[in-house]
């Protein structure tokens, strides 16, 4: 895994860690293979607004149809490079 990858992973978790306003974790602690649905229980209406800031943070769209398949900040964090590398 590349070095931007992980920097993407970090803030991804970050973002998803104030959004949801997560207790006792930090982007260093939060396991990125956590399923974010069925272990952190974020809904259709969090990750929403989870996609908003990082559309607004990484200037890359987020189609609607692709939020089931984004489940773990790895996948989030491998997406959004897909996209901004033009790879998707």
């Amino acid at each position: 895994m590349n070095i931007e990858t992980n920097q993407t992973i970090s803030r991804v978790a970050e973002i998803i860690i104030d959004e949801l306003k997560l207790e006792d974790v930090t982007p260093e602690t939060f396991d990125p293979d956590l399923d974010l649905v069925d272990e952190v229980g974020v809904d259709s209406m969090d990750l929403a607004t989870v996609a908003l800031v990082l559309r607004d943070e990484y200037g890359v769209r987020i189609d609607e149809d692709d939020y089931p398949k984004l489940t773990t900040v790895r996948i989030i964090a491998q997406y959004l490079d897909d996209k901004r590398n033009g790879s998707e």
